[in-house]
């Protein structure tokens, strides 16, 4: 059998290539090795379960895993204390015919009569207890149910089981590893009133997870290294690592789907060399995918209104978020994957992600612009050498703002001014063009455009008004960051509430760079 790429569910090295996940494994087997429970609480297909899947192998030797899942085991499961306990115990059992029949069969035995917690706790400490080897839980899926009173009372169960053995009291678990998109521990959990002093922190117990789950560029090559050799085809690995990181962070589900669609879209009637190019190309395919990861930012962008907020606050209107983990909107950013820490600031976890809410924004805005089309048809503003007519699309977009926002719309323009800007734009670039933002941070609130078309690459600044001084702070700045790209040409798009203000243009020549400026 062929190996492929895999971006569906579990990962299994027969079937597929994989990332050499080895020295992840190790830290968390520390973690085993040294009696610890903890949550491994990481984003939707972040390799959680593949992770599990491997480290179950590591383990086996030396420990009896139980690895099983909360998922699809139905809510009426949860609904009486009893069942609750029988299906867990039945899980357990079926997990252990797979590993040791034997002790799957002795559990059986225990098994019987059970009827609440208690029941349960005692089924666990005489398995245990009489086990041939030390035994480790895995419960994939765990935040599934975890806002039902019944999970409350399981988490405080192995909780007091847990402290029970480190006084020398109990037989439970070595160590019991949860994993699900939320931290057991500060859950806001939905609990009656009465019950919140009982079941206040059912997971203090859980120490922290700092395995970065990410891959590495190092990482990344060890992947394309079996793909390389396996189907005889020579690549520059460490470039195409560095590239694949670039774009994904490292996230493992992207770098998998990107390799993939290289493969089999791409590369699909010939297997030949990789390029940084064809990474472009993956990414320019991807970003056009509907698939459940992207669904899910949508969803959860749309569920939570602040999030949404301070999405467009620094992505779009290049305001500075100083990351701090105890913000509850940051944290949640960071739980779904969307945020991380920057070096100096907030930051989208990955240029995918980025692109895929800067798109999903512009599309909201332009249902809501009226008449764009008329505006933007693309041919107008292509050059014979294939090269984009940046000024004529400043100055369409200019008479655009002109003709279809009065002054009555002027709240809406200042809070969607740069939106709609990239919302015009987008579709003049869709299919030749990628493009990219990068946000620079001063009191003017600067917005850079960097977009590559054609192999030519252009740099827009958009920023808003604040006064002659700072105007000429944010030109000087413009021109420092053409040198960094080699660029002769600059464009600035200023945004102008004053109500005396102008619909103007200027063309600037800046320490031996040309600015051609259009303000709206």
């Amino acid at each position: 059998m062929k190996r492929r790429f895999n971006s569906t569910g579990v990962c299994v090295p027969r079937k597929h290539y994989m990332v050499d996940i080895t020295d992840k494994l190790k830290e968390i087997r520390e973690l085993i090795d040294n009696e610890f429970y903890f949550t491994i609480n990481k984003p939707r297909q972040y390799g959680k379960t593949t992770t599990l899947n491997e480290l179950e192998k590591l383990l086996n030797e030396e420990y009896l895993v139980i690895s099983i899942s909360f998922e699809g085991i139905g809510d009426s499961t949860f609904e009486e204390e009893k069942d609750f306990c029988n299906k867990f115990l039945k899980i357990m059992i079926t997990s252990l015919r797979f590993s040791d029949k034997e002790e799957s069969e002795r559990l059986l035995g225990l098994s019987q009569n059970v009827n609440d917690f208690e029941n349960t706790s005692e089924v666990i400490t005489k398995f245990i207890e009489e086990a041939s080897k030390e035994v480790v839980l895995f419960i994939d899926e765990v935040d599934k149910s975890s806002n039902n009173q019944l999970f409350l009372s399981f988490i405080g169960m192995l909780r007091n089981k847990y402290l029970l053995r480190e006084m020398g009291k109990d037989f439970t678990f070595k160590s019991v590893i949860l994993t699900g998109l939320y931290d057991v521990k500060s859950l806001k959990l939905k609990i009656r009133k009465e019950e919140e002093t009982k079941y206040n922190s059912p997971w203090n117990i859980a120490v922290d997870f700092d395995v970065d789950m990410s891959f590495s560029p190092i990482e990344i090559s060890t992947m394309l290294d079996e793909y390389s050799r396996e189907n005889n085809i020579d690549m520059d690995i460490k470039a195409i690592s560095e590239e694949l990181y670039f774009f994904t962070g490292g996230y493992p589900y992207l770098v998998s789907r990107l390799c993939q669609i290289i493969d089999e879209k791409i590369k699909k009637d010939i297997k030949e060399t990789w390029t940084k190019n064809d990474v472009r190309k993956a990414v320019k395919i991807i970003n056009e995918e509907v698939n459940t990861l992207f669904e899910s930012i949508v969803k959860n962008l749309e569920n939570n209104s602040e999030l949404y907020e301070l999405i467009k606050n620094f992505l779009i209107d290049g305001e500075q978020i100083v990351f701090n983990a105890l913000n509850p909107i940051i944290s949640i950013g960071v739980t779904y994957g969307i945020f991380k820490k920057g070096k100096e600031r907030l930051e989208i976890s990955n240029k995918i992600f980025e692109d895929i809410i800067y798109s999903y924004m512009i599309s909201k805005i332009r249902t809501s612009a009226s008449n764009m089309s008329l505006y933007n048809i693309k041919s107008k503003f292509i050059k014979e050498n294939g090269e984009l007519n940046i000024e004529r699309i400043l100055k369409k977009f200019q008479q655009f703002m002109k003709e279809q926002y009065s002054a009555k719309d002027e709240e809406f323009i200042e809070h969607h001014g740069r939106l709609l800007f990239l919302a015009f734009i987008k579709p003049i670039i869709n299919g030749t063009g990628f493009d990219f933002k990068e946000v620079q941070i001063s009191e003017e609130k600067r917005l850079d455009v960097v977009i590559t078309y054609n192999n030519f690459k252009y740099i827009i600044e958009m920023k808003i008004w604040r006064g002659p001084k700072y105007h000429e702070e944010g030109i000087k700045q413009l021109c420092d960051y053409l040198d960094i790209y080699a660029l002769d040409n600059g464009y600035l798009l200023v945004f102008n509430f004053n109500k005396n203000k102008e619909y103007k243009e200027e063309k600037l020549e800046v320490n031996n760079k040309n600015i051609i400026a259009v303000y709206v």
